[in-house]
C-alpha cells in the first residue's frame, strides 16, 4: 500500500488542454438533451433515473473519439417550487458520483425539494471509463505490501503499480485532469437546460468546482465548496499536511475514547490508548495476521485506522475494532481497510485507487521522488509515528508514464458570482488551512467554517445546513468568516 494516496486528489502533452479560459458553451453548444430512464442497478436506485452523455475524449478535437460519461437523476420533489439542478461531486478523486449519490440522496432532502439532486462518474472512473490497473488478487497484495525504507525496491513497486495503468488503460490517462473534467461538467450544465452551473462539490469536489469556476466564471450558478481542497500546494506539502490532520484527528478520538466511555477498553487515558494501538501495530508488522485466507498486515491495519477517523460517527466502530485486533479478532480493522480501498466483498476493487494518482498527477507537473518521500516519512516519524509511512505517497507521480500540467493548481474565479467555501476545523483529509486558502485564491470566495471534527460540515451542524440551504434555496450569502460550532 506503499504507493496508495490519501483521497481528499500528460495535459501538457495534449494539444488545449491547458488552462486558458474557455468561451462558455464552446464545447457544450449543440449538446443534446440526455436520454433518461430508470436506473436498474439495485433495489436502492428506486427513484432515480439514469442517462450517459458523450463528450470528446481530447477537446482539442471534438470531432473526435467520444466517451460516455454516466449520469443519475433525482427529481425535485416540489415542482412548482423547482429552482433547476444540483450537480454533486463527492470527492476522492475517483468517488462515484453515480453510486455516492444512489445511496446519500436522503442526506440532501431539503435540496431535494426544489432541486433535481444530479451527479456523474467523472472520466476515468467506474462507469465512465473508469480506469483499472491491476487485478484484485494484485490489488490485496499491493494494499499489504509494507512501506518500504529502500527507495529503490519502492520505486520498482510504484513504477509497477503506474505501468499496470498504463498498460490497461493508457489511451484515457493524458485526459482525465480536472480541467477536462471542469469541461466535461460545463457540457453537462448545457445538456441539463440549466443556465448556470449550481454545483456541491467535496473534497477533491471543490478542487473541481474552484477549476470550473476559474473556466466558466459567468456560468457559475450557486456553488458550494465544502472540505476545500488548496489547489497551489505540491506533493510534499499535500501529504505532510493529511499526516498531521490524520495524527490531530487521532489524539482528538483517543481523548474521547478516554473521556466519553466509562471504561474505554483501548485504556484508562490517551497516552495509554495510545500505547495499545502502537503495540498492535508493532505486532503485526512483525507477524501479520490473517482473516480467512487474507492477510492484515500493519499497513492493512493503518487504513483502517485511517478510514474510520474520517468522521467523529465512526469512531466506536475504530474503538471495537482496535479491541477486538489486541484480542487476534482483524475483521474489524479488514473491515475499514477494504472501504478505505474500495474493496467490495466479491474481491474485486472499485477504480477509486486506480482513478485518484492518474488524477492527482496529470494535473501537477510536481514530481517529488521516491526517496525526497521517504525522507519526508522519516522527519514525520517522531510527530506521527502512524501516518508518517502515508508521505511515501507523494513520490508516486515520479514514475507516472503521463507528464503533469499545472493548470488546474491556479483558479481564481475572477467575475464569478459569491462561492461558499466551507472548512472544518479538524478536518483530517483536507485539513482547515485549505480553506481560508482556496477562498482567497477564487476571489469571489466566502468562507464558513464548523469548529468540529470529521471531514465535510454539511450533516453535521444544523448552523452550517441552515446557511447552506439558505445560500443554495434562496441565494442568501452569509457574512464572509461565519462560524458555527
Amino acid at each position: 500500500m506503499a504507493a496508495t494516496i490519501a483521497g481528499l486528489g500528460a495535459m501538457a502533452a495534449t494539444a488545449g488542454c491547458g488552462g486558458a479560459r474557455v468561451a462558455p458553451g464552446e464545447y457544450a453548444s449543440a449538446t443534446p438533451s440526455p436520454s433518461w430512464k430508470a436506473c436498474e442497478e439495485t433495489a436502492s436506485s428506486s427513484g432515480f433515473e439514469c442517462a450517459t452523455l458523450q463528450v470528446p475524449l481530447d477537446y482539442a478535437k471534438p470531432e473526435g473519439k467520444e466517451i460516455d460519461l454516466a449520469m443519475i437523476r433525482l427529481r425535485a420533489t416540489d415542482k412548482s417550487r423547482r429552482i433547476g439542478s444540483l450537480v454533486f461531486n463527492f470527492g476522492g478523486p475517483g468517488g462515484s458520483g453515480v453510486t455516492t449519490l444512489m445511496n446519500a440522496a436522503h442526506a440532501f432532502s431539503t435540496l431535494n425539494t426544489r432541486y433535481d439532486l444530479v451527479s456523474f462518474d467523472p472520466r476515468g472512473v467506474e462507469r465512465s471509463s473508469g480506469i483499472r490497473c491491476l487485478s484484485g488478487p494484485q490489488m490485496d497484495q499491493y494494499m499489504s505490501r509494507e512501506p518500504s525504507e529502500n527507495a529503490a525496491a519502492e520505486t520498482k513497486l510504484v513504477t509497477g503499480f503506474a505501468q499496470g495503468c498504463e498498460r490497461n488503460a493508457g489511451w484515457i490517462l493524458p485526459y482525465v485532469g480536472t480541467v477536462n473534467a471542469a469541461r466535461d461538467m460545463e457540457t453537462l450544465r448545457a445538456a441539463l437546460g440549466d443556465p448556470r452551473l449550481n454545483y456541491f462539490g467535496f473534497s477533491y469536489g471543490t478542487h473541481l468546482g474552484a477549476v470550473y469556476a476559474t473556466q466558466f466564471p459567468k456560468k457559475v450558478g450557486r456553488m458550494v465548496l465544502d472540505s476545500a481542497v488548496d489547489p497551489s500546494i505540491g506533493m510534499l506539502e499535500m501529504a505532510k499536511t493529511q499526516a498531521l490532520g490524520f495524527q490531530k484527528a487521532y489524539e482528538d478520538y483517543l481523548a474521547d475514547c478516554a473521556k466519553t466511555r466509562t471504561s474505554c477498553p483501548l485504556g484508562a487515558d490517551p497516552a495509554a490508548a495510545n500505547a495499545t494501538v502502537l503495540q498492535l501495530l508493532d505486532t503485526l508488522s512483525r507477524t501479520p495476521g490473517k482473516v480467512g485466507s487474507r492477510t492484515v498486515t500493519e499497513d492493512v491495519a493503518r487504513a483502517g485506522i485511517t478510514q474510520a477517523l474520517y468522521s467523529k460517527l465512526t469512531w466506536p466502530l475504530l474503538t471495537e475494532a482496535l479491541d477486538e485486533a489486541r484480542k487476534g479478532k482483524l475483521d474489524g480493522l479488514l473491515a475499514l481497510a477494504d472501504q478505505y480501498a474500495g474493496r467490495q466483498p466479491d474481491g474485486t476493487y472499485s477504480t477509486l485507487q486506480f482513478s485518484l494518482p492518474s488524477v492527482l498527477c496529470v494535473d501537477s507537473t510536481d514530481r517529488p521522488s521516491v526517496a525526497q518521500a521517504e525522507e519526508l516519512a522519516r522527519r514525520l516519524e517522531k510527530r506521527t509515528p502512524i501516518f508518517a509511512s502515508t508521505a511515501i505517497s507523494a513520490g508516486s507521480c515520479s514514475v507516472w508514464p503521463v507528464r503533469g500540467d499545472d493548470a488546474a493548481r491556479h483558479v481564481d474565479a475572477t467575475g464569478s458570482d459569491p462561492i461558499l467555501v466551507v472548512g472544518v476545523t479538524n478536518d483530517p483529509a483536507t485539513p482547515y488551512q485549505w480553506a481560508p486558502r482556496l477562498a482567497e485564491q477564487l476571489r469571489t470566495g466566502v468562507l464558513l467554517t464548523l469548529n468540529g471534527e470529521g471531514h465535510g460540515a454539511y450533516g453535521q451542524s444544523r448552523c452550517i445546513d441552515d446557511k447552506v440551504d439558505a445560500f443554495l434555496l434562496e441565494g442568501k450569502v452569509p457574512a464572509n468568516g461565519t462560524r458555527c460550532d
